[in-house]
């Protein structure tokens, strides 16, 4: 191949490719080795001896799969996540569940008559107020104030 040195060069310059995007026809070796001018380098080209390789693309494939874990919810483990947990969840996001989620348990539990309809309304109030982190909290709160109904 080193014999094809200078035409490697010329033809990359003519096709305006590196020069390890040149193709010489392995069968026609001898015609390249022989051609040592612009013009008759020109000529191999017009013939289909020398051309050029077509460029490398990067492969979209694995961002492709990565991309449908992501849509079933994989890959998102402590190790991807960036930012602090209020970044992920804003405050307002995270008081929104939390009261939800009080709010029902009292719900369940006025409706059950497990508590009176006068404590259902100071424990509203009282998680309104944030004196709860939890539903397992508030249970406890019942159970230290003693506010499950007597049977």
């Amino acid at each position: 191949m080193t014999g094809l040195k200078s035409q490697r060069r010329l033809a990359a310059e003519i096709l305006k490719v590196g020069q390890n995007r040149v193709w010489i026809d392995s069968e026609k070796i001898e015609d390249a080795e022989a051609a040592m001018t612009r013009e008759e380098i020109k000529k191999l080209i017009h013939e289909g001896v020398i051309k050029p390789l077509p460029e490398k693309g990067i492969s979209h494939a694995r961002a492709r799969i990565v991309h449908e874990k992501k849509k079933k919810g994989r890959r998102s483990g402590p190790g991807s996540r960036s930012g602090s947990a209020r970044a992920k969840i804003s405050k307002k996001e995270a008081w929104m569940s939390k009261i939800r989620a009080l709010r029902k348990r009292l719900r369940e539990l006025k409706a059950n008559k497990i508590i009176t309809e006068s404590t259902y309304r100071k424990l509203y109030r009282l998680a309104r107020s944030g004196r709860f982190v939890s539903v397992a909290d508030l249970e406890r709160y019942l159970k230290t104030h003693e506010f499950w109904r007597k049977r």
